[in-house]
């Protein structure tokens, strides 16, 4: 479905306009709760659903890591995150070049439709707490 024939949704305006805001990469729970505070009578369901159906369209990106909730990006194109072992926070990693160096010359059976890179490690306010 194309987002050009959808039907306007206020939810779903407000969902997307808040997830533009950020760059922290928030889950549903955040999200619900923050977009709540203009539409106290949001549900999570209806959070959930509007999610899906952004990224289906592509508008956003569905990032999910094992025994993680799920994150929601606004930035659909191509990057790097880097996910903090200790505290779970998401951020993205500037790569200059060497990504588009690498979907280049992948040599893969096929067609690449998405990638996805994730560095895990310790980030620096959990480093400083240690």
């Amino acid at each position: 479905m194309e987002a050009t024939k959808l039907k306007k949704s206020k939810q779903r305006d407000a969902i997307l306009s808040f997830l533009k805001t950020r760059k922290d990469h928030p889950t549903a729970d955040t999200i619900y709760e923050n977009v709540r505070k203009d539409i106290p009578n949001i549900s999570l369901g209806t959070v959930y659903r509007n999610l899906a159906l952004l990224t289906d369209i592509g508008e956003i990106k569905k990032l999910s890591f094992d025994g993680t909730s799920d994150r929601y990006d606004a930035e659909t194109s191509p990057h790097c995150h880097f996910r903090c072992r200790n505290c779970g926070k998401v951020i993205d990693v500037e790569v200059d070049g060497v990504l588009e160096d690498i979907l280049s010359h992948a040599k893969v059976p096929g067609q690449i439709d998405e990638q996805i890179t994730v560095f895990i490690g310790t980030c620096e306010q959990c480093m400083d707490k240690y």
